[in-house]
């Protein structure tokens, strides 16, 4: 079977090996970067043969507990500086084993670094725009009109500096916003921006799963659904837990031409707190449904050790690489 006849069905009959057994257990107002010509001509994959499903520098495995607190300075009324540099690259990604994907990116990885800061901080993000499409960054949030990211279109080449106060705390997102926003955000422009509490949250395991789909085949439907980036990534390498330990997950979703994405959790619950902007108010539940650019935050610990699947519970994004392993060590802090 040639490489680029592969359809997202064959992938599922021939692409996803063991997983049976596992199943057992405001718009700018100029209309600018659509894709070219030439990538849609593209064929579905790439022809060239990756060895590893991980390419150079981030991958889906450092990605899940990187968080980028910024260049940490005082200003002179007291008040927390954090400054910190993005840059907008076109770039080839990795999206499955034998894949790749024409993206743009925010630092060179899909999704965009995971940004943190505390609620009240003074927030300066210094943007070039190295790719070849105008982006711009507009931060879900409460910030001035002219830092929303719509109509402060940055050309390539161009730069801007985005400045303001970190509120309210939650797990917020930010994404390209320049028209169409349905190319910039399926291209892979977009990332996660964590608030914390001036109070704090309680001490625990935390990681980031930013949920996406990647359209190879540029044909208007997705053929791969991954969390961090790369498709399978967690059930190739489970992410080792100890029992009892608290486990938070900021959860997010920006899965573009899908209507909703999900989050199940085998063998256990949680605890759902819905954008994470309050702690005295949460769900129990095993099973979460988010619309784009909707997120939580998500609290757990293992009673019992082993290894147990997490994954979306639309069956067919499970199929196509959203899925993952929790491998839960025995003997961790006592409850």
């Amino acid at each position: 079977m040639s490489r680029s006849k592969i359809s997202r069905r064959n992938f599922l009959r021939f692409g996803v090996p063991g997983l049976a057994g596992l199943a057992g257990g405001g718009a700018v107002l100029a209309r600018a970067g659509t894709v070219p010509a030439a990538e849609k001509k593209r064929p579905p994959y790439a022809k060239k043969t990756i060895d590893s499903a991980v390419g150079e520098g981030m991958n889906p495995g450092t990605f899940l507990t990187h968080f980028d607190y910024g260049k940490v300075s005082t200003l002179p009324g007291g008040q927390t500086l954090r400054e910190y540099k993005v840059d907008a690259i076109d770039k080839e990604v990795v999206v499955a084993k034998g894949v790749t994907f024409p993206a743009w990116t925010f630092g060179g990885y899909v999704p965009g670094p995971t940004l943190r800061a505390t609620e009240g901080d003074r927030i300066r993000i210094h943007f070039t725009n190295r790719g070849s499409h105008p982006h711009t960054i507009h931060f879900h949030g409460i910030h001035p009109a002219n830092m929303d990211g719509v109509f402060e279109l940055v050309p390539s080449g161009g730069t801007f500096v985005y400045e303001f106060d970190a509120l309210p705390y939650g797990i917020h997102l930010y994404h390209c916003h320049v028209m169409p926003i349905k190319t910039h955000v399926m291209k892979g422009m977009y990332g996660s921006f964590i608030i914390d509490p001036k109070v704090g949250r309680t001490p625990a395991h935390e990681m980031i799963m930013v949920m996406n789909g990647f359209d190879t085949s540029l044909s208007g439907e997705n053929d791969f659904y991954t969390v961090n980036g790369v498709a399978n990534y967690y059930r190739d390498h489970p992410i080792r837990l100890r029992q009892n330990e608290l486990v938070r997950v900021y959860l997010v979703n920006l899965t573009e031409l899908d209507q909703i994405n999900s989050m199940h959790l085998h063998a256990n619950f949680f605890r759902l707190y819905r954008t994470g902007t309050r702690m005295d108010h949460y769900e129990y539940t095993d099973t979460v449904m988010l619309c784009q650019g909707e997120r939580c935050i998500l609290e757990f610990t293992y009673e019992h050790p082993g290894k147990f699947l997490f994954h979306a519970h639309q069956s067919e994004f499970a199929e196509l690489g959203w899925l993952g392993i929790f491998d839960v060590q025995p003997g961790g802090p006592q409850v």
